[in-house]
């Protein structure tokens, strides 16, 4: 397969490694038939998805030249959407739940989560390819140094699990930094006993002094923090931990 030249500014790398892609694609469960493909760029994960019968492939892609190669290349492809993903309102485009796969550009890799974050409802299960350390950020559990923002708020609605390590020397052009595939799949937790956007608050700006106990670190969103949590460092609390502090904290400002 012919490999069209990535725009560097789009942060993005193509996979060169078949068996990889083949790796990427079985991890996808089938329990959703709409999957939506977040940059295919070539099409190396495209090509497998179209193999599964079970599978009503969509895709987005912001690269003109490589929807024109798409188009070219997999004529049996009918959804190819030439569109940014993170402007796009991907889920009106879908009548019910879809999955998302992708071998996501490293430089918005966060910014797909935290939107694919505000569309949990309808998105079940993610498979991506990131950064490694971006991958064990999502992944780590409370007491790592790795655990932080990413960790906190998408553990709230998902499951995640890291699933395996990727070379850079699989991608053209090779990045610096070895890559990762996590797997999401939606948990249980349809509401938040608190409001989502003071969640959100509370988590950033622990960790944003994430050295700093909680009850220094949290000063700006309330005074009084709850005593169970005060003398607690970020990375010591677990999500439920964070969900539970922040209902005590909204309840306390609403007094």
């Amino acid at each position: 397969m012919n490999f069209v030249k990535p725009k560097k500014s789009l942060g993005q790398h193509f996979l060169t490694d078949q068996n990889i892609a083949r790796k990427i694609v079985d991890s996808l469960g089938t329990e959703i038939r709409d999957v939506l493909e977040i940059g295919p760029g070539t099409g190396v994960l495209t090509q497998y998805l179209l193999q599964r019968p079970e599978i009503n492939l969509h895709v987005i892609e912001i690269d003109r030249e490589s929807v024109a190669y798409l188009h070219q290349n997999f004529p049996q492809l009918e959804n190819i959407w030439s569109e940014d993903f993170l402007k796009s309102p991907v889920d009106e485009k879908f009548a019910g739940s879809f999955s998302v796969i992708g071998n996501f550009p490293y430089n918005i890799s966060s910014q797909i989560f935290f939107k694919i974050l505000l569309m949990r409802n309808r998105v079940p299960q993610v498979v991506g390819m990131v950064q490694k350390e971006v991958a064990e950020r999502i992944a780590s559990k409370h007491g790592s140094k790795n655990y932080g923002i990413l960790s906190v708020i998408l553990q709230a609605f998902y499951d995640i699990e890291y699933l395996f390590t990727v070379s850079e020397q699989v991608f053209f052009p090779p990045p610096k930094v070895k890559s990762a595939v996590i797997r999401l799949k939606r948990n249980q937790v349809e509401k938040l006993p608190c409001s989502d956007d003071f969640f959100v608050k509370v988590v950033k700006t622990a960790f944003n002094q994430r050295r700093k106990m909680m009850r220094n670190s949290l000063k700006s969103v309330c005074e009084e923090i709850p005593e169970i949590y005060a003398d607690k460092r970020p990375e010591q609390l677990s999500v439920t931990d964070f969900i539970e502090m922040t209902r005590l904290i909204e309840n306390l400002i609403k007094k």
